[in-house]
C-alpha cells in the first residue's frame, strides 16, 4: 500500500473539503474580486481583458513566467474560438491552471511508496517562521493516525527553542523524540535517530533541519554532512526531502525555494499558511517554475489542517 494512500481515504471526507475551502476564502474573495474588476464593463475577451487579468494573476502571486503561460494560452484558446464572451473566462481560467499543474506532476506523492524504505526518511528544510516544525507535529500526527510508528529527529540543534518545539509535538502526537543539547553536531542527532529507528523497527523518520537561510556553500555543506551521515545507516536516505514554505510571504517563497532548491536536492513541498493569507496563487507559480510536487498543503491551525495537495479539488475549491 502506498505510505500515503491513507491521506486520500481521509481527505475525501466533507469536514476536509470544508477545511480546503474555508482555508482558501482569502484568496478566493482576492482573486475573484480583481477578477470582476478586471472584466468590468467588457463582453468579449479582448486584448485589454488580457492585460487586466494579467495584473491580477501577477498580483495574486502568480509570478510572472507562470502568469505569461496562461496568458499565451488563453490568447490561443480566444484565438481559435474567434468570439468569447467574458462570463466564460473563469472556466477557461480553471481549465489551464488544472492542466498546467497537471504538466508538473503536482500529485506526484503516490511515488512514494511504503515497504520499499523501511524507515522511510524526511528530511524537512525551511527558514524559520514558516511553519517547519508545525507541519512535521501534524504530519507525525496524520502517519500515527494511520497505525505507522514515528520517530522524530531534532536536529535544529541551533535553536533550543526548536528543540523544546518538537518534544512538545512529540508529545501532543505520542511519538518518539531523538534530541541532543543545544549546539549538538546535526549530523549526530540524524544518526542516533536513524540508529534508533532501526533498532526499534520504526516505519517513519522525520528530522528537523536549521532554519538558516546563511549562505548557499554553508547550506549545502551542512545539509549534504547530514544526508552522508543517515546514508550510512539507512542507503538511499533521505527517500524525502520536504521544503517548507509560507504562503504569506508571496514572492519570498520563490526566493526561499530557488535558494534551497539550489542547495540540495528538494523532491517534495509544502506550502502554509494559506488560511491566512491571500496569495494562494503561490501554489500555481511555484509548482510551475520549480517543476517539484507540491505535496502537502497547510489551511488552517487544527492538528488535522495538514492536507495532501489535489491539484483538482484545490483548483475546484478556489473557483467555487
Amino acid at each position: 500500500m502506498g505510505l500515503f494512500d491513507f491521506f486520500k481515504k481521509k481527505e475525501t471526507a466533507p469536514e476536509a473539503q470544508e477545511a480546503l475551502d474555508k482555508g482558501l476564502e482569502k484568496t478566493k474573495d482576492g482573486f475573484f474580486n480583481k477578477i470582476t474588476k478586471a472584466v468590468a464593463g467588457k463582453s468579449t475577451v479582448d486584448d485589454e481583458v488580457l492585460d487586466n487579468l494579467e495584473e491580477v494573476l501577477v498580483t495574486s502571486d502568480v509570478g510572472v513566467s507562470t502568469t505569461l503561460k496562461i496568458i499565451k494560452r488563453i490568447e490561443e484558446r480566444v484565438s481559435k474560438d474567434k468570439y468569447l464572451n467574458t462570463s466564460e473566462l473563469n472556466f477557461i481560467l480553471r481549465d489551464e491552471i488544472q492542466l498546467l499543474l497537471s504538466e508538473n506532476n503536482s500529485n506526484d506523492f503516490r511515488h512514494f511508496e511504503y515497504g520499499e524504505h523501511k524507515p522511510y526518511v524526511i528530511m524537512v528544510v525551511g527558514v524559520n517562521g514558516v511553519g517547519k516544525t508545525t507541519t512535521i507535529g501534524k504530519l507525525a500526527h496524520k502517519l500515527k493516525e494511520s497505525g505507522l510508528k514515528v520517530v522524530l529527529g531534532a536536529a535544529d540543534t541551533f535553536r533550543a527553542a526548536a528543540v523544546d518545539q518538537i518534544k512538545l509535538w512529540g508529545e501532543r502526537v505520542g511519538v518518539r523524540v531523538v534530541a541532543q543539547p543545544m549546539g549538538s553536531d546535526p549530523a549526530s542527532v540524524a544518526f542516533d535517530t536513524l540508529q534508533s529507528a532501526v533498532a526499534n523497527g520504526e516505519d517513519v523518520v522525520i528530522i528537523d533541519t536549521a532554519g538558516r537561510l546563511h549562505n548557499k556553500v554553508g547550506l549545502m555543506n551542512e545539509l549534504g554532512k547530514i544526508k552522508q551521515v543517515m546514508q550510512k545507516v539507512v542507503p538511499g536516505a533521505p527517500h524525502e526531502i520536504l521544503l517548507v514554505l509560507d504562503a504569506s510571504t508571496g514572492q519570498n517563497a520563490f526566493e526561499q525555494c530557488k535558494q534551497f532548491t539550489e542547495a540540495t536536492d528538494v523532491n517534495a513541498l509544502a506550502i502554509t499558511k494559506l488560511d491566512g493569507t491571500a496569495k494562494g496563487g503561490v501554489v500555481i507559480g511555484i509548482s510551475d517554475q520549480f517543476k517539484i510536487p507540491v505535496k502537502y498543503i497547510g489551511v488552517g491551525e487544527k492538528i488535522g489542517d495538514l492536507q495532501l495537495f489535489d491539484k483538482k479539488e484545490f483548483v475546484n475549491s478556489l473557483f467555487k
